[in-house]
């Protein structure tokens, strides 16, 4: 099985007031009226996206290789975050993936991170995440092969 696929835009995502770390300030406006200054988006938004890109890539690779239907992913590692530059309110967030691995029961996900800002592009962070397949109709949920024989 081929193991890295082309790159896919998993997920693009208009971060909001309600994504931003804290309650906004106000600035003020020429004519005396107030508007919102927000803070930077709060990272646990970012790392529930990246865990959302990372599960619908390995979800969509087992489809496109016609894996195991019963199988579903769960999350078992999201390795290494650290953010590079700021995302804003009103930034367009992109999460970029790649499958780096796939093993028996699990897929290895790359998720690359960039925020849309006007005409710039900001890369904010990468990350790799580790998704094991498993059967949710059973009270066990053990992992399951993806790609039985």
């Amino acid at each position: 099985m081929a193991e890295e696929s082309k790159p896919y835009i998993a997920l693009q995502v208009v971060m909001m007031p309600k994504d931003a770390n804290g309650h906004p300030s106000f600035g003020t406006l020429p004519n005396g009226g107030q508007y919102a200054l927000y803070s930077t988006i709060f990272g646990g938004v970012l790392l529930s996206y990246i865990d959302l890109a990372g599960a619908i890539t390995a979800q969509r690779e087992l489809q496109l290789r016609g894996g195991n239907p019963r199988a579903s992913f769960v999350t078992v590692a999201i390795n290494r975050v650290e953010f590079k530059k700021p995302v804003l309110v009103g930034d367009v967030v992109r999460f970029e993936t790649t499958v780096l691995r796939v093993g028996r029961t699990s897929m290895t996900v790359h998720i690359e991170v960039y925020a849309e800002r006007g005409a710039e592009t900001i890369h904010v962070t990468s990350a790799e995440g580790v998704f094991v397949g498993v059967d949710l109709s059973t009270p066990d949920r053990k992992p399951v092969e993806l790609f039985p024989a």
